[in-house]
């Protein structure tokens, strides 16, 4: 029989994968690097990863379990010391108890959020996503055929949900809020206050499960204790997931660990799905994050110090650039400038062909080599996300030039 003579294009993707777009801060920093690669001056400021190395300690662990030959298949949910370590670091950091049972850990933050998202959500339900968000909530909920409701949190309120804006955006078919303190991108950091009005709403609402994204827990810019919803409503912990890793606190962004605690059946449906896509996470990797947990926090210290100075740096200095407003924040290593006044100045010069965050990204880009994230792409037009997660020369010379493009 002859093969059947098919186009390409009759061989279609599906629904699915049409729904969502590729990680826009992935995507920033990847045509940085090609623009580099070819010889272009760029500053990238896009990568949302520490520019400090893994610690030592860390590393030797993970060489040390090479050469004993920890190198085979391991549980699907984490070998039981790193769980261990998981149970340990949420009891002595956060106050809360679990059992192993209650515990997995993923390939990274990311496989976590999505293994969460595909074993909770049905088509129709609704997720609530406070914006401006991390680039990849809602495309997440979009795969597991869930709808994402956006709510706008802009710099006017501190970028945080009101509670009242919650109340407002509950239907029947809520099925998960997603709450992400310290922010990405905006590095805001909810206080207990905040966190206890929160909680005091979503208590009304037994059928709605809470995901805390912590992964900035340990990025702290204030020295202000840390707090997650639990600790202000500790009677949701039946229903509240909490999600954290290692890759922010302790540089290990491609090592690909993450882990999440919460009710032992949605964890167990996280390990069956987990089972049939990446099987276990690496097993070097998940020595390196026990190690990372167990052993000494004070490796985390100069990492945080060094944040810190750069933070009141890039604020102060995008303050005083014309058309930019910057809020300082409490965690993580993002600013997040409001850029309305200097995209609409950019577009009545004829800078800009279009009045949007987007326009202003590829402008900076094109025409004095700063790759920044557009702010749609986390949900909230107008603005824009830099990573200070670099050295304070690199810093000084993109702010510069921010400034000299929107003089």
């Amino acid at each position: 029989m002859e093969p059947l003579d098919f186009a390409p294009s009759a061989l279609k993707l599906s629904r699915r994968v049409q729904a969502i777009k590729e990680s826009p801060t992935l995507a920033v920093t990847a045509r940085a690097a090609r623009l580099k690669a070819e010889g272009r001056d760029i500053i990238g400021l896009g990568a949302g990863e520490p520019d400090f190395d893994t610690p030592q300690h860390i590393k030797d662990a993970a060489k040390q379990a090479i050469d004993n030959g920890f190198t085979k298949y391991t549980p699907v949910a984490g070998i039981p010391s790193l769980k261990k370590a998981v149970v340990a670091k949420f009891k002595r950091d956060n106050a809360l108890e679990y059992t192993e049972k209650e515990v997995i850990v993923g390939v990274g933050g990311k496989q976590c959020i999505f293994n969460l998202a595909l074993a909770v959500l049905n088509p129709g339900d609704e997720v609530i996503i406070p914006a401006p968000y991390w680039v990849s909530y809602a495309d997440i909920a979009l795969v597991a055929e869930a709808r994402p409701v956006i709510i706008q949190c802009g710099i006017e309120q501190d970028f945080k949900l009101k509670p009242e804006q919650l109340a407002t955006a509950i239907t029947p078919k809520t099925k998960l809020f997603i709450i992400n303190s310290p922010s990405n991108p905006t590095g805001s950091v909810y206080t207990l206050k905040e966190l206890q009005a929160l909680a005091d709403v979503l208590k009304q609402y037994p059928q709605i499960l809470v995901a805390t994204d912590d992964i900035y827990e340990h990025v702290n810019l204030t020295g202000a204790k840390f707090y997650n919803i639990l600790n202000a409503g500790p009677e949701l912990k039946p229903r509240t997931i909490v999600l954290n890793g290692v890759s922010k606190a302790y540089s290990m962004t491609g090592w690909r660990i993450g882990y999440a605690a919460g009710p032992a059946h949605i964890i167990k449906a996280m390990e069956i799905l987990q089972s049939q896509s990446t099987s276990n996470p690496t097993s070097i990797s998940q020595v390196a994050a026990q190690t990372a947990l167990d052993g000494p926090q004070q490796c985390i210290e100069p990492m945080v110090a060094a944040f810190r100075e750069r933070h009141a740096f890039v604020v102060k200095r995008f303050n005083e650039i014309p058309g930019l407003k910057c809020i300082e924040a409490g965690g993580a290593f993002y600013a997040f400038p409001d850029a309305r006044i200097a995209i609409a100045n950019l577009h009545k010069a004829g800078k800009i062909s279009e009045a949007t965050d987007l326009a202003l990204s590829e402008y900076l880009l094109e025409s004095v080599g700063v790759a920044v994230v557009p702010g749609s792409a986390f949900g909230t037009e107008g603005y824009f996300r830099i990573s200070f997660a670099t050295s304070m020369d690199n810093l000084k010379n993109a702010l510069d030039r921010i400034a000299k493009a929107l003089s």
